[in-house]
């Protein structure tokens, strides 16, 4: 059987015996460092590289498993052993990188592969010293504990039991009592977990800190950007954006909720249940079952480009989309690569809603760039950062507007106001989300309860339409970042999705103006793979970038004046 057939569930996996892993790195880096010449340093470099392919693929293929059932016994088994060599690894392949950065045919590989992968080395190695190896694995356990927890969740309601997941639909029923009612089941369930959601994420800042403490910082934000490989901004640059956001897009949310408000009947400002129901007669839905949903999904792709329609063809032929929720499966959903087949693999959990379509179309979007560039070297080089990667799935989203009539139907009208709604107000939420964390890592010592009263103020800054009254009390207190993984996960990650969002509205305002220019920068953006820094693959593509104030308040005016113009005849 070829490689580039071999379907996802026909993937073999086998544990890999990690002292060997140890023993054949360090042989790499010791062949490495008595290179004679560039030639044989190269084919080093090249081995080594095929080796962690493969150690990858077996990881990627265990974590997958575990995430479509954290009930499954071996893959928990395995999570829990990846969990623990991984870190160990680290200190192996830390002493490859320093080899590489001290190599002699440094400038000979910088001339062949682009100097990012030194720069981006540099960056991970202040992330890594042998000493917090059992911080690292005492981290992934906590992660495992948030994520087993969310997928857990058995939500009672209306005489049935539901997942977070399939909570969805419900907490967007336009039926407003009953809307309520699954807001508040859906928070008291957190309710109910919160002593141990307090207790997981109190570990993980007082660890991250001592780890941030250990590598030389004052706490955990320096070493946070590090591990997020950020190469061209800083925290400064993110506080300029965040300002800009206060400036120019709470306003503008502001705006967009006061027109909901308007339609629903409803008091302004909205409560959590009512900020979620877009239309009086119901939020678009998806029209047909996941499997036609897909089918609508394979139809956009052909028509799209040739590249796409190859692309999504393969996801389907080779099932490397896992998208249905089901009991024991964890929440949210990603993208990954499964590196020794040189494919993507999407995760997800549909529950009837909009946001069905937007995997299809967002998290495809980000298996189409890994596609795309899943024959570079390095390896590294496949994917760009987080902020980057986003830019390829937010704005392949709005690249499939033309076929929205496939996905919603009669909802298509409600659909196409909504998300470019929705893109405008999720900016100052995940901007807030960004600078809770930075709050909560400058002050590691707080309590669980000023960690919700941080919360609760930043809301009055960044979603001033929102009511914190005693309906539902697990968003009144202040506490409902909890239900955000990002914050427990991957911390300081959730600003890229910001960064991004701005990206994909310039893609948006250039569709409406030509459409194959802007799929032409989607494809010089695309192409770059991870080969040049955030702020250069924007650049090399003609686009301008988020840290810029102007870009900001263009997308913002352009977005605002479509919004208010939009034609909603007829939409209850």
């Amino acid at each position: 059987m070829r490689i580039d057939t071999v379907k996802f569930p026909d993937m073999p996996y086998e544990r890999p015996d990690m002292e060997a892993v140890k023993a054949a790195v360090a042989d790499l880096t010791g062949r490495l460092e008595r290179a004679a010449d560039y030639a044989e340093a190269r084919a080093v470099f090249l081995e080594k590289e095929k080796y962690i392919c493969h150690i990858s693929t077996m990881s990627s293929l265990s974590s997958i498993r575990y995430s479509i059932d954290t009930r499954d016994q071996f893959y928990q088994a395995e999570d829990d052993f990846w969990n623990a060599a991984w870190p160990e690894a680290e200190e192996y392949l830390q002493k490859w990188t320093d080899a590489m950065l001290k190599s002699p045919f440094r400038p000979d590989f910088e001339a062949e592969f682009g100097t990012l992968m030194f720069v981006n080395a540099e960056i991970d190695r202040r992330t890594f010293d042998p000493a917090i190896i059992p911080q690292l694995q005492r981290e992934n356990e906590l992660v495992q504990e948030y994520s087993k927890l969310i997928a857990s969740a058995q939500i009672p309601f209306e005489g049935k039991v539901y997942t977070l997941a399939q909570m969805g639909p419900l907490k967007t029923c336009p039926d407003d009592v009953r809307r309520l009612a699954a807001w508040r089941a859906n928070g008291q369930w957190f309710k109910d977990n919160q002593p141990e959601l307090d207790r997981i994420y109190d570990d993980m800042v007082a660890l991250r800190t001592s780890m941030g403490r250990a590598l030389g910082h004052p706490d955990y934000t320096a070493l946070g950007y590090d591990r997020m490989g950020r190469n061209c901004y800083g925290k400064a640059d993110v506080e300029r954006f965040r300002a800009a956001v206060q400036k120019y897009l709470v306003p503008v949310a502001e705006k967009i909720y006061r027109r909901q408000a308007e339609r629903l009947g409803v008091p302004y400002p909205l409560s959590y249940a009512d900020e979620a129901l877009a239309f009086r007669s119901g939020n678009p839905r998806p029209t047909g079952t996941p499997e036609e949903i897909l089918e609508a999904g394979r139809k956009f792709y052909s028509q799209l480009s040739p590249e796409t329609a190859e692309f999504f063809n393969m996801m389907l032929d080779r099932k490397l989309l896992d998208v249905l929720s089901t009991e024991g499966k964890q929440g949210g959903g990603y993208c990954t690569s499964i590196d020794d087949y040189g494919v993507p693999f999407i995760f997800a959990n549909f529950n009837g809603t909009q946001g069905d379509v937007e995997v299809v179309t967002h998290e495809a979007g980000h298996a189409f760039a890994m596609y795309m560039n899943r024959d570079r070297i390095p390896m590294s080089t496949i994917w760009p950062g987080m902020e980057a990667c986003e830019v390829h799935s937010m704005s392949m989203e709005f690249m499939s507007w033309p076929w929205a009539k496939d996905f919603f139907g009669e909802d298509t009208r409600k659909f196409l106001y909504s998300h470019l709604a929705g893109a405008v107000t999720f900016i100052p939420y995940g901007t807030m989300v960004d600078h809770f964390q930075h709050e909560i890592y400058a002050r590691p010592d707080m309590t669980p309860r000023e960690r919700h009263d941080t919360w609760k103020r930043l809301i009055g800054i960044y979603q001033p339409w929102l009511r914190l009254d005693g309906d539902i009390p697990f968003f009144a207190d202040g506490e409902g970042w909890q239900r955000q993984g990002h914050i427990y996960q991957n911390p300081f990650y959730y600003i890229d999705y910001c960064l991004a969002q701005t990206v994909s509205l310039e893609f948006w305002a250039l569709l409406q103006e030509d459409r194959k220019l802007a799929w032409d920068r989607y494809m010089a953006y695309t192409r770059q793979g991870g080969s040049r820094t955030f702020t250069e693959l924007l650049q090399n593509a003609g686009l301008d970038s988020p840290f810029d104030e102007n870009t900001l308040r263009a997308v913002c005016e352009k977005a605002a004046e479509w919004l208010e113009k939009y034609d909603l005849t007829g939409i209850e």
